[in-house]
C-alpha cells in the first residue's frame, strides 16, 4: 500500500518535533554541566543526562519511522 503525502508530512512533522525535543533536553543537560559542587545540583544533571538519552532515543524512533516510508513510498520496500 503506498504510503501518502500527509503520512510523509506527519512522520517528518514528528521527527522535527522530537528533535526540538531532544535538542531541549541537551541545552538543559548543558546548563547543569557547571552546577555547583552539591548532591542535589549533580542529581539534577544527572537526571538531564537520562531524560536527553530517551529523548534522543525517541527522536531516533520517529527518524526510522519516517526514513522507513520514504523507502517505501520512493522503493517500495
Amino acid at each position: 500500500m503506498p504510503v501518502e503525502v500527509t503520512e510523509l508530512d506527519e512522520m517528518q512533522k514528528s521527527y522535527k518535533a522530537a528533535v526540538d525535543e531532544w535538542v531541549g533536553a541537551i541545552h538543559e543537560e548543558e546548563a547543569l554541566a557547571s552546577v555547583n559542587h552539591e548532591v542535589a545540583d549533580v542529581d539534577a544533571w544527572e537526571e538531564a543526562g537520562e531524560r536527553e538519552e530517551e529523548l534522543r532515543d525517541k527522536a531516533k524512533t520517529a527518524k526510522k519511522a519516517y526514513e522507513d516510508a520514504l523507502r517505501e513510498k520512493f522503493f517500495h520496500f
